[in-house]
């Protein structure tokens, strides 16, 4: 086990540290004023658009994180990972950068053009089973029989404090922000931001959201213990979550104020607002912020200072047309 493994909880202090580290190699996003969406939203609107960070998503200061934190020796034997999306080509970014070799256990049944965009980055893509646990294990193997270090995508304290300096960002640029809303898949992302927030100012109200056909955090939430269910297609295919896992958990319950869920159909009305007022290309994932606003789902007033993380923009062209020519989008799995 690295030296460099964190075991202790996150820290506010672990996240200045982060910002620190990860400076010279991410982007620092601007705090979009969007009045034009105002009234419709109901409060003073601000975007986060992590869409223009390295490459087109937030995954990016995690990734940058874990890896500038490992010995050279880790570093020599290389990374490994379980993902098919913006995790994937955030890692392989990294890897490339600092001549790391990166290794993306992926489904078989991946994408095409997800496959290409790791490959494109510099990762190495072992195709395995789609079942979850099974790439769990497959990871691993890998591990056991290579000495790869294992970045996780959520689950990993780094790579939360990385995330959580995109709270750091919203404070700095707004500190009179009343409310910030984070969607929630894995949890990393929402640990990350909501202790940023909550231990510079516990005043500023944190709210996550989810997709009603994946929810395990806002179904654990209402029973009081983490709760499983059965995940179901969703638009915003990159935040789904069956189970809260052990880490993020006990940070999202002690931080986060409230979490909802919205419909697929209010998502891509979302999708097609953020283009239209804002002019930024944002997934579905992304639009869930705006979809809990649009939906009712969050309580605001006309002067509320609410800020919205936008996490990514890297979605298929010819399906991101679509929802702004008000066509149907299958969800994904």
């Amino acid at each position: 086990m690295s030296e460099n493994v964190k075991k202790s909880p996150l820290t506010l202090q672990d996240i200045k540290d982060a910002a620190a580290r990860i400076k010279p190699y991410v982007t620092r996003t601007p705090l979009l004023r969007e009045a034009d969406m105002d009234e419709m939203l109901g409060c003073k609107v601000y975007l986060k658009p992590e869409m223009l960070q390295v490459t087109g998503a937030f995954k990016a200061r995690g990734a940058f994180n874990k890896v500038l934190m490992l010995s050279e020796e880790d570093r020599k034997k290389g990374i490994i990972f379980s993902s098919s999306g913006n995790h994937a080509a955030a890692c392989a970014y990294v890897g490339k950068m600092f001549g790391i070799n990166a290794y993306a256990v992926m489904p078989r049944d991946t994408p095409k053009g997800k496959i290409e965009n790791c490959e494109r980055r510099g990762g190495t893509c072992i195709l395995w089973d789609r079942d979850y646990q099974s790439r769990v294990k497959k990871v691993a193997d890998e591990i056991k029989e290579h000495g790869y270090t294992l970045v996780h995508g959520f689950d990993d304290y780094s790579v939360m404090a990385g995330q959580g300096t995109i709270g750091l960002e919203i404070l700095e640029d707004m500190p009179e922000i009343n409310t910030v809303i984070v969607p929630i898949g894995g949890g990393g992302l929402m640990s990350g931001i909501a202790t940023a927030i909550k231990e510079s100012n516990p005043k500023v109200r944190v709210i996550g959201v989810q997709v009603a056909a994946s929810c395990g955090y806002y179904l654990s939430r209402l029973n009081g213990r983490p709760t499983r269910m059965t995940s179901q297609p969703s638009l915003a295919d990159g935040i789904g979550c069956s189970y809260p896992t052990d880490n993020p958990y006990p940070i999202i319950d002690k931080y986060v104020d409230e979490i909802v869920i919205v419909s697929e159909k209010h998502i891509a009305e979302a999708v097609k607002i953020i283009g239209k007022y804002a002019h930024l290309v944002a997934e579905p994932t992304s639009a869930v912020v705006v979809a809990a606003l649009l939906e009712g789902k969050i309580k605001t007033e006309p002067e509320e200072n609410v800020a919205c993380v936008l996490t990514s923009g890297n979605y298929d062209i010819d399906l991101i047309g679509k929802f702004y020519k008000d066509e149907e989008v299958e969800p994904e799995d």
